[in-house]
């Protein structure tokens, strides 16, 4: 089977390339600002099944580029997902828990209300409804925290901070749960290869890895993996102020994911262990 994958460049992109079938493709073959360039490239590639890796994810940003991010994260998509629609091939499409207003304490189920707090997450939004209206066979995968030992992202953010301090402050009020990108491929496909089979099985699905955790203590489980003397201190987010409204809870109820697909959530602190590895074969 052929997968078309837009991203090539983001964390989870780059572990779908290191995939069988799977063929990424990057600004250079597709400008995602340009939703019928995207289309032409699904036609021209013909393939079994489309996943789309890629997003505008400049979160902070995004407040001052709204309208650019909803064509990325929301008309493109759409556009990518009536596409496969009317070639009757399945489309997977990585969303984020941003789309919930992300207050209270219970796990956000697949099919809660959506009340974005920020621009991204009003985007991301445009992107899932789109994909829905398209009418084919889909499968929204919203996940969260996402981790690699590619790109920029918390677990090399916190190793170079403490490598110049003894003491980090960070958020303790955000709970979620951090979620390997190489899960995330791994599930892409095998949620793609099954909708390949039984179309009956789309849909909107959350996918994260557990136990949930804080910032502060997953930043606390990379020092102690990495044998690194950092102590952290926790913070409340009124206290790390941003430019858009970051969310306080970001847990995801995945049981959907596991009785359709027989996919459960990753063990985070077992990833974290293999990511810190590569990042020390690569050093």
């Amino acid at each position: 089977m052929k997968f078309v994958v837009f991203g090539k460049t983001g964390q989870v992109a780059q572990e779908l390339a290191l995939l069988e079938g799977t063929v990424c493709f990057g600004r250079d073959s597709a400008d995602l600002s340009d939703p019928e360039a995207c289309a032409a490239l699904i036609k021209t590639e013909s393939p079994d099944a489309v996943i789309n890796a890629a997003a505008y994810t400049a979160v902070d940003k995004a407040e001052d580029e709204e309208a650019l991010a909803t064509t990325i994260n929301g008309t493109t998509v759409g556009v990518m997902a009536a596409t496969c629609a009317e070639m009757g091939i399945p489309f997977v499409h990585i969303s984020t828990d941003y789309v919930f207003d992300g207050t209270g304490e219970e796990p956000w189920s697949s099919n809660a209300p959506l009340d974005p707090p920020n621009a991204y997450g009003r985007s991301k939004r445009v992107g899932e409804d789109a994909t829905r209206e398209a009418g084919g066979a889909y499968a929204i995968m919203r996940t969260s925290w996402v981790v690699s030992a590619h790109g920029n992202n918390f677990i090399k953010t916190m190793l170079r901070l403490a490598e110049s301090r003894d003491k980090l402050t960070v958020v303790a009020d955000q709970i979620g749960a951090p979620t390997p990108a190489c899960d995330i491929a791994a599930a892409s496909v095998k949620i793609a290869t099954d909708l390949i089979a039984d179309p009956a099985k789309a849909g909107t699905y959350h996918f994260q890895g557990a136990p949930y955790a804080s910032w502060a203590d997953f930043a606390r489980e990379i020092f102690s993996q990495s044998g690194v003397a950092c102590t952290v201190e926790d913070i409340p987010t009124t206290a790390f102020p941003t430019p858009a409204t970051r969310p306080l809870n970001s847990r995801m109820d995945c049981s959907g994911l596991t009785k359709t697909f027989g996919i459960v959530c990753p063990d985070w602190k077992t990833g974290l262990g293999e990511i810190l590895k590569d990042l020390d074969a690569k050093s």
